[in-house]
């Protein structure tokens, strides 16, 4: 079974309620893109935001461009349907970040809870800070949530690999600065927990 076949067949069985990583609000996310202090035109894109409600919140912010990218397309048909008429103001991405090719200095700021930890493989995190650097503008910024070191082993039925600020920072370069990094325990729809680090990262 492929990438998409799994995600595929996780959100044409559970609903985004029923998943591990499910939060009404990404708060800790939406605390950061504010920090940031990007003006509410920013180009925003959130990779692997298929069902998640950030584009919501954000639209309800008032921030205009927003890019929702995944590789499912039930996940993404759950917001759509969610969010009705107000999905015609989102662009949506049916594709797999690793091989996607956005055209330089395509966004100000990118978006990433939970996608990152599942690239356990150096060739895969290689060709995603490919895409990443090449479709983040200068002075443009990222944010990444992914599974800290106290984290879980596996998530979905799949192996993950924890971060730390420092792990993610290596991973991404003298390219960019660390402004701020936190840690979140969050509690699972099914009152366990999970272990995240968060990064806000700034392009050079």
């Amino acid at each position: 079974m492929n990438s998409k076949e799994h995600w595929a067949g996780i959100y044409k069985t559970k609903k985004p309620t029923e998943v591990s990583w499910y939060q009404p609000h990404l708060t800790k996310s939406l605390e950061l893109i504010t920090e940031s202090g990007i003006d509410k035109k920013t180009r925003i894109i959130d990779v692997g935001g298929g069902a998640s409600t950030l584009a919501d919140d954000l639209l309800e912010k008032g921030y205009s461009e927003l890019t929702v990218l995944d590789i499912s397309q039930e996940a993404l048909g759950k917001s759509k349907e969610r969010l009705g008429d107000k999905a015609n103001r989102i662009t949506w991405v049916e594709a797999d970040v690793l091989k996607i090719d956005f055209p330089e200095n395509s966004f100000d700021l990118w978006h990433d809870r939970a996608v990152f930890h599942f690239l356990t493989k150096a060739e895969e995190r290689k060709a995603y800070l490919e895409v990443l650097k090449k479709a983040l503008k200068s002075g443009g910024f990222v944010i990444i949530s992914s599974f800290s070191l106290e984290g879980p082993l596996k998530c979905s039925g799949l192996d993950v690999v924890r971060c730390s600020s420092e792990t993610l920072s290596s991973e991404l370069g003298n390219g960019f600065s660390l402004i701020k990094s936190s840690d979140e325990r969050h509690k699972t729809p099914f009152n366990s927990f999970q272990n995240f680090v968060y990064v806000l990262f700034r392009k050079n």
